[in-house]
């Protein structure tokens, strides 16, 4: 499990499963409810989506990306559109990881979204997740903990998951 010192802060567009998210990495089994502030939860800060679709809220991303060691990109596999400008991830100054959500869904495009996210995010980890299958959850949970690019991709290297892989 994550020690206290990492905190992970999750963002991306209304929708995109950051809450429901949220809840399968902490093993919650509540429904997940539209956020409406920031809200800490252990280890994670849920983030509301309008904090990246509106660029007048980049700074509070800025603001709560001080409190952080991660910043979880979140990219749903069913949405066509993005909301991370390229290069975005370069901006925040913590260990990306990108995050393809929803991906056991009907009209999931698991390969568009990594595209996109590999245009917000030009290094780290990219993982394949279902929040409501449990896909990729342990990964995820295991990529929060690693304190660098390096260990991440170490840890990538020594596992046998298909869901990730260092872009």
């Amino acid at each position: 499990m994550l020690q206290n010192r990492h905190r992970a802060m999750l963002i991306g567009a209304i929708g995109a499963g950051k809450s429901t998210l949220t809840n399968a990495l902490l093993g919650r089994k509540v429904a997940a409810v539209k956020t409406q502030s920031l809200t800490y939860y252990d280890w994670i800060v849920d983030t509301p989506g309008e904090y990246v679709e509106n660029p007048m809220f980049y700074k509070s991303i800025m603001a709560t990306a001080l409190e952080v060691t991660h910043v979880l990109f979140i990219q749903d596999a069913t949405n066509p559109k993005t909301i991370f400008p390229p290069g975005f991830a370069g901006g925040i100054p913590k260990i990306p990881i990108g995050i393809v959500t929803k991906v056991d869904d009907a009209k999931a495009d698991a390969q568009r979204a990594i595209r996109q996210l590999k245009l917000a995010m030009p290094q780290g980890p990219i993982v394949l997740s279902s929040a409501l299958g449990g896909q990729g959850i342990e990964e995820i949970r295991e990529l929060a903990a690693c304190r660098s690019h390096e260990e991440m991709k170490m840890w990538i290297l020594d596992s046998l998951s298909h869901n990730v892989f260092f872009n």
